[in-house]
């Protein structure tokens, strides 16, 4: 009888242990979302600045030492930033998916959030490179 309730007790330390490992991959994601999030935010803002620098710099002769600005900054934040609550919300829903999937005894391991994210990151770099080398 006592070997029945020590494995019970076993199986719920390591049901515990899962859902927080769950937990743990969720905030990792979260943070993730957040530092996209706010990554876009500087961009979109560094733009901003560029473009009161030019306002005030426009009779001095430092103008020229402003690289020519195309318009793409606010652009590629304001993608960043979508990007980061997106990132978020699908890392929500894995959550709850895995989640249940732990509870049922039925999980399977899926890549789709961690393509999607190396996707995106690596295109967002692709189009940074591209605008850099344009700017130069």
């Amino acid at each position: 009888m006592s070997e029945i309730k020590e494995d019970k007790i076993i199986e719920k330390v390591r049901n515990r242990r899962v859902h927080m490992a769950n937990e743990r991959t969720f905030l990792a994601w979260i943070r993730t979302g957040i530092g996209i999030m706010a990554f876009g935010f500087v961009v979109e803002k560094f733009t901003l600045f560029m473009k009161q620098m030019t306002f005030f710099l426009k009779e001095s002769s430092l103008e020229t030492a402003l690289p020519p600005s195309h318009g793409y900054s606010a652009l590629i934040g304001t993608f960043l930033v979508g990007l980061g609550v997106l990132i978020v919300l699908l890392a929500f829903f894995r959550y709850k998916k895995v989640e249940r999937q732990i509870a049922e005894d039925t999980w399977t391991p899926s890549s789709k959030l961690n393509e999607l994210l190396t996707l995106s990151v690596m295109t967002v770099g692709i189009f940074l490179v591209i605008y850099l080398i344009q700017s130069i």
